[in-house]
């Protein structure tokens, strides 16, 4: 599909296909986890932007800086062993595939803060929306780069990260009552 665009170089548009779509669903899910999870226990919207923005922060360092952590010790068991040669896999070195991943969480993971952002109405129902939308729209993508149909993607994405985000509203509404 890239290929008209990118002519010769349509092999490495996907390169970083991984950490993309690995931070991008995790970006979603973890931010909309608290979403759900502030909206089941029927919290203050104000705590959703607080703890989502910790979240979105905090957990796409975290995710970054644990991509880079596992990529390094791939590389270092590899080279211990002689099986593997000591440059950056392909040009994917632990730095940029960290870099990566943190922005693919961070930019999809902000979508479910967008409705709290902008007081936009009816706050949780819009986050759902824009939130089912993010998934579908980041597992379409991956058609760019893939064989697969992009409505394929979309959906088995949007049923996966979905399902991620119905246990943490089940979760927060079952402990609605201790908070």
């Amino acid at each position: 599909m890239l290929e008209p665009l990118l002519g010769d170089d349509v092999d490495d548009s996907g390169k970083y296909l991984a950490e993309v779509i690995y931070g991008a669903n995790d970006g979603i899910v973890t931010t909309f986890a608290v979403v759900a999870g502030v909206a089941g226990a029927a919290l203050s919207p104000s705590i959703v932007l607080v703890l989502g923005m910790a979240n979105l922060l905090a957990d796409g360092f975290s995710m970054g800086m644990s991509n880079y952590l596992s990529r390094r010790s791939e590389m270092d068991y590899q080279r211990a062993r002689g099986t593997h040669d000591a440059g950056d896999d392909g040009g994917k070195s632990p730095a940029s595939t960290a870099f990566v991943t943190f922005l693919g969480f961070v930019l999809a993971g902000g979508t479910p803060l967008v409705p709290y952002a902008l007081a936009l109405e009816p706050l949780f129902p819009l986050s759902i929306v824009f939130t089912g939308v993010a998934f579908f729209t980041v597992g379409a993508s991956r058609s760019l780069v893939t064989a697969r149909r992009w409505y394929i993607n979309g959906g088995e994405m949007f049923v996966v990260g979905m399902a991620a985000a119905t246990v943490a509203f089940v979760v927060g509404t079952l402990l609605k009552g201790i908070a």
